[in-house]
């Protein structure tokens, strides 16, 4: 039986000890994380092959995305030409069956309903997705769009920031009182489940259909807006309170939960959008209308992508001048509101810290590259944030004054919360254990939590 390379997809037959082969393409890249939302034991055959530094960047590879040199190492490394929408294709004279049919000699064998309609899901949303070039030549040059990248994150950031404070007040001691400092239910478990099962929508199931919409938006949705609603150094900073004040058991027990809990919600998030997602095709069986509707939706021509820029720009604007008025006012008082008004002035440089540390993800150490399975730029985030956080905490009890607490607190909460993440870590773990690597995601999971908590311990 012929063989079809990385893009041959090999299915066992209920009925048979028989293998068979059929061609799926691969949505390297950006929509690693799409193929995700089929079934496990499908995902793992599809990504087993895949190159470890590739699912490593499932989470996101940082301002490459500008740069373009993410594709052109995609290019060398697999022979695959990249479509302007991140689709990969083979080279013309590679040997590559149809979707909807097998293989040479394979005509024997019926692929199962629910695959069926997965590849008949994929060449629909391909379709839908495909960009002519003339749409290719109106994007925005590379220095406008870094500066719409930036622009983006900041808005979504400072959103992320207001939605983690607003859970913090919703289910902390003083309404629902589901979650306290001195519990292993810490304050940001709520805002980093929330995150992580939007993670599964927007970040694995949506990101393409996102993306063909806007790339700005599906990146500052899951960078920029997932990535400050949750917030890993926070989570690790709460389990050192509880560890320095004896309670050894619950920091432990808010380790070993909060992971669990945040991998589940992920798993629950992908299998419910992916339902979402079918349903929604099924129901749309005139694809011509709904190809119609998204290249209405598609941010087509440079005028477009000025016009939403400029808006983001001044909602920005608006943010910046209106906390900072409010931080003036609340410091003053010695509110403890100051908090939050600082944090979404510094959230936004914290996504731009970890934006851009992202494009250490899938380089491998050293001059060889060792290590590429392994997601450098959000682990170096977050171990940052978890270190800086400790030595802020330390000068906060040097000082004992409120007006530095507060403003410490500002910077912890804001900056160092969005330099730090919970849903682009989870995602990566979630990508290695669906590519067949379970023992690098349980290795990334202890190299991410243990470092950084000790750190905190050592400045304590």
């Amino acid at each position: 039986m012929n063989q079809s390379g990385q893009d041959s997809l090999s299915i066992s037959s209920t009925g048979s000890h028989q293998r068979h082969s059929y061609s799926l393409p691969r949505d390297l890249g950006d929509r690693i994380l799409e193929s995700i939302s089929l079934s496990r034991e499908l995902t793992s055959q599809i990504l087993g092959d895949v190159d470890s530094s590739v699912v490593a960047q499932a989470g996101g590879y940082g301002d490459r995305v500008v740069v373009g040199d993410f594709q052109d190492g995609l290019e060398s490394s697999y022979g695959l030409d990249i479509k302007s929408d991140a689709i990969l294709s083979r080279p013309s004279n590679a040997k590559v069956a149809s979707l909807a049919s097998p293989l040479e000699g394979d005509s024997s064998f019926i692929l199962p309903d629910d695959l069926l309609s997965h590849l008949a899901e994929k060449n629909e949303v391909q379709s839908l997705q495909s960009m002519s070039g003339k749409d290719k030549h109106k994007r925005l040059p590379p220095k406008l769009d870094y500066i719409a990248y930036l622009v983006h994150f900041a808005v979504f950031g400072i959103l992320g920031v207001f939605t983690r404070y607003l859970l913090q007040k919703l289910f902390g001691p003083n309404v629902l009182s589901l979650t306290k400092d001195d519990t292993p239910l810490y304050l940001d478990l709520p805002s980093n489940m929330l995150g992580s099962f939007l993670m599964g929508w927007f970040g694995i199931v949506l990101k393409g259909d996102l993306c063909h919409v806007s790339e700005h938006l599906a990146i500052g949705l899951t960078t920029g807006y997932l990535g400050s609603l949750t917030t890993f150094s926070g989570w690790n900073q709460k389990m050192l309170n509880l560890s320095s004040e004896s309670h050894w058991t619950y920091a432990v027990a808010g380790i070993i939960l909060g992971m669990f809990i945040v991998n589940e919600c992920i798993n629950v998030g992908v299998e419910f959008s992916g339902w979402l997602r079918r349903s929604f095709l099924k129901l749309t069986k005139d694809s011509e209308i709904t190809q119609s509707t998204l290249n209405q939706l598609r941010m087509r021509t440079f005028k477009q992508h000025m016009i939403v820029m400029a808006l983001m720009l001044a909602t920005w604007c608006s943010f910046c001048v209106f906390s900072g008025l409010l931080v003036k006012q609340e410091l003053e008082r010695l509110a403890d509101i100051t908090t939050l008004w600082l944090g979404c002035l510094l959230g936004p440089v914290g996504v731009w810290v970890r934006w851009f540390l992202a494009r250490l993800n899938g380089r491998g150490l050293g001059t060889n590259g060792s290590l590429q399975w392994l997601p450098i730029g959000t682990l170096l985030a977050n171990f940052l944030a978890a270190s800086l956080m400790a030595a802020l905490s330390t000068i906060s009890k040097a000082v004992n004054t409120t007006r530095c607490g507060l403003i410490i607190s500002g910077v912890q909460f804001g900056f160092l919360g969005c330099m730090s993440t919970v849903s682009t870590f989870v995602a990566e773990v979630y990508a290695m254990r669906q590519s067949g690597h379970p023992g690098r995601a349980a290795a990334y999971a202890t190299l991410t939590i243990f470092p950084s908590f000790m750190v905190l311990q050592w400045d304590s």
